[in-house]
């Protein structure tokens, strides 16, 4: 394909994209179901029969760690529901749904969940978290519901050393730091989740996973201040697909390395997904000083609208600037970028290989990706820096600066 073809092609799918992109954002969850549904199960566990009296003002917490329990402890049935019924407005404090259960268990909120305003609400212990899941295997957490975070606790939910976890249907707002975050956990679907935060709102991730794996987040719609997605140290075999993304910073592996620690991250891969009005798109970020491994990672079919650093590697990250130059690093090797389209901001390169001095980035392979300027015609070249690499394609703009096939490495 020339050029000039390319170019035609681009316009084409910037505009296409816009109609998705608004089409996307309506996304929400389901329609509630009728509470009726659940009237004749001996299994299901209604908050309100414990005593919460859903108004938006009356501490709930008590009714829902008391039907929680019950729940929890049941035996002699396949599975337990935990009800949150439509229709009303749960006030609940932080606190910490422990396991393991006697049977799995769902937690159903087809109502909705607010935590309560102000820092004195919140108890020490409860700071960094609203509502923690803890050693609970076999759960899920799904509905219609919004579970509505006011910006004071640093984490809206937290998953923690869990397994056969499924959250789905759920809408997210305005949590002060991580949305979901899931930490030594196994076996994790996240699926038609919405999160929304203000793009102005530092640290706001909207699904961040640390030390996880055989995990796949899927048909969500994410916009906030920070990562959509962001992958932590020791997490492999994750699957994201179909996600809407923006404003943001975009879907990021990292920050790994940070406070010279070692990191593994290993059978990423990111599919059939959208990025826009994002401070970035796709990236990989890392500590001076850190070491380990980030290995086997696919970007696959991303569509990026007005994106900065729409392609990005950075072994230097920093958040301030006085980090010092150190020799380790953790290593990049094995990371494919393929049919990555669309547009990117002219503030920024749209492809960026900032790899460390000692350990260089190896096996960076890009195919059919074109990425034109957003607004103008002027293109911006991309940057690299100790990165070795391939162009399987002709890419748009050209990608000289990749270094050929590292001898002996």
């Amino acid at each position: 394909m020339s050029f000039a073809s390319k170019l035609l092609y681009a316009f084409f799918l910037i505009l296409l994209s816009s109609s998705r992109v608004t089409h996307n954002m309506n996304i929400s969850p389901s329609p509630a179901p009728n509470p009726a549904y659940y009237d004749d199960n001996n299994n299901v566990f209604d908050v309100t029969s414990f005593g919460a009296i859903g108004d938006c003002r009356t501490d709930d917490t008590s009714a829902f760690n008391m039907a929680w329990d019950t729940a929890c402890m049941t035996t002699g049935v396949d599975s337990a529901v935990l009800l949150v019924p439509y229709t009303f407005c749960f006030l609940v404090k932080p606190t910490s749904f422990n396991g393991p259960c006697r049977t799995r268990l769902t937690l159903q909120i087809d109502g909705i969940i607010v935590s309560p305003d102000g820092p004195k609400s919140w108890a020490w212990n409860f700071k960094r978290q609203w509502l923690m899941f803890y050693r609970v295997n076999g759960l899920s957490i799904q509905g219609s519901g919004r579970s509505c975070q006011w910006p004071w606790s640093k984490m809206a939910v937290r998953i923690f050393q869990s397994s056969k976890v499924k959250i789905k249907g759920l809408a997210f707002k305005n949590s002060a730091q991580f949305h979901v975050r899931f930490d030594n956990c196994d076996d994790v679907v996240v699926d038609s989740v919405t999160i929304n935060a203000p793009a102005s709102s530092p640290n706001t991730d909207g699904i961040h996973i640390e030390n996880t794996h055989n995990v796949q987040i899927r048909n969500s719609v994410i916009s906030n201040g920070d990562d959509c997605v962001s992958i932590g140290a020791g997490c492999f075999n994750v699957d994201i697909k179909n996600i809407t993304c923006g404003p943001s910073h975009g879907i990021s592996i990292g920050s790994l390395g940070v406070h010279n620690s070692s990191a593994w991250v290993s059978n990423i891969t990111v599919t059939n997904s959208t990025i826009w009005n994002s401070d970035n798109g796709v990236r990989i970020k890392t500590w001076q000083g850190g070491s380990g491994l980030v290995s086997r990672i696919v970007f696959r079919n991303i569509l990026m609208v007005n994106v900065r650093n729409a392609i990005m590697i950075d072994q230097y990250y920093c958040q301030t600037k006085n980090c010092a130059n150190q020799t380790s690093a953790v290593i990049i090797s094995d990371v494919l970028y393929a049919n990555i389209k669309g547009s990117y901001d002219l503030r920024s390169p749209p492809m960026h290989f900032g790899c460390s001095d000692s350990f260089p980035c190896t096996n960076l392979r890009l195919e059919d990706v074109d990425l034109f300027p957003y607004k103008g015609q002027l293109f911006e070249n991309p940057f690299c820096w100790n990165a070795y690499g391939s162009m399987q394609t002709v890419t748009v703009p050209p990608i000289n600066c990749l270094l050929e096939a590292l001898p002996g490495y």
